[in-house]
């Protein structure tokens, strides 16, 4: 009891700890002040400073408080004690100042990753790794400080020796519970390498069209065109066939279908066809043709082709350019409409005999 009782401490030494503390939170504002305004002059957008600012001033705190507690002569079970809080406080903070870099670090990279220009394809894929590896690191580092925080306590140090005779059937068990979360995370580190998908990708999954929203670690969220979201595990895009149209450019190409009556001409049709596509301002420039793709007894089917630089981009055109053909063709050419003509008699008509009179 007497080794946790404080009163042999003098006042002198409190009050040198407390200077000590001051004297560092003022040598740190000093010098943040200072790398501030460096950093202003050379009009670089103050990234990293702000988010280690905290971290860095509870170390130097830290550090401070250390230096002030080697002048005090602490009985055997308080410097124990002050060991390994100190220890524990350490890791703790060396974690935060790691994970506050690493996310300054990561705002600095996708700020020259931008995703809102129409060729965004090296952007997407820069942010896609970005996004997955800084999560990966964000586990392993999380991993790393308490690992080092379990190992600053004595005790727990003796049972993790004592338990390594145990290890392997542990970590077996371990890992026949976690199959399935420990699949998604291996595929989601192999699938930032290997880039099936990117963020803002436009993708069918299961007969949804959507776009890549959000990759995490072990499930991708799939944004439907009607603003639903799809939750999907990150190995389903390693392991089953899915549609991905923007894997080397967000350039599309768009099919429009019309059905007109075989006798209809095509040549008038084709070039209505493609001056309303080459009207439209969504369209990119690229591709415009007009073909005869089949041939029924009752109607030609014409398949349009139209290239657009996205997928939302490409929708749209094609309902704009079907919307202006149809409307010709209802205006300027009506026989070139299919109709369905029924045969209707009536039941009088069926039962009389052909040569009967009147």
């Amino acid at each position: 009891m007497t080794d946790l009782s404080l009163s042999h401490i003098s006042p002198m030494a409190v009050l040198s700890i407390a200077v000590s503390v001051a004297v560092a939170f003022l040598i740190h504002w000093a010098l943040y002040w200072i790398a501030m305004r460096l950093v202003r002059r050379s009009r670089v957008e103050p990234t990293l400073l702000p988010a280690i600012y905290h971290p860095t001033r509870w170390l130097v705190v830290l550090l401070a408080l250390s230096a002030g507690v080697k002048s005090i002569e602490l009985g055997p079970r308080m410097a124990d004690i002050w060991a390994i809080g100190s220890r524990m406080v350490f890791a703790l903070l060396v974690g935060w100042l790691i994970l506050r870099g690493m996310d300054a670090a990561k705002t600095m990279f996708e700020r020259g990753a931008d995703i809102s220009v129409e060729d965004n394809l090296k952007a997407r894929r820069q942010r896609t790794k970005i996004g997955i590896l800084y999560r990966i690191a964000q586990c392993v580092v999380g991993f790393l400080v308490i690992a080092m925080m379990l190992i600053a306590i004595p005790g727990v140090r003796t049972v993790g020796v004592s338990l390594m005779a145990s290890a392997g059937l542990a970590a077996l068990a371990v890992g026949a519970a976690a199959q399935p979360a420990l699949k998604n995370l291996i595929a989601g580190v192999q699938m930032a390498f290997s880039e099936p998908i990117r963020l803002d990708d436009v993708v069918i999954v299961e007969g949804e069209w959507g776009r890549i929203e959000e990759i995490k670690l072990t499930y991708v969220v799939v944004r439907i065109w009607d603003d639903r979201r799809m939750v999907v595990p990150v190995s389903y895009f390693l392991e089953k066939p899915f549609q991905n149209w923007t894997t080397k450019t967000s350039d599309l190409l768009g099919t429009v279908f019309f059905h007109v009556d075989p006798a209809a001409d095509v040549g008038r049709i084709r070039e209505v066809f493609v001056d309303a596509v080459k009207a439209n301002s969504r369209w990119d420039g690229r591709v415009a043709i007009l073909q005869v793709t089949e041939h029924r007894p009752e109607a030609l089917e014409l398949r349009g082709l139209l290239s657009a630089r996205n997928a939302g981009i490409a929708f749209d055109l094609r309902c704009e350019v079907r919307e202006a053909v149809m409307d010709f063709l209802r205006r300027e050419m009506p026989d070139a409409l299919v109709r369905v003509r029924n045969r209707v008699e009536t039941a009088a008509a069926i039962t009389k005999p052909s040569g009967a009179a009147g």
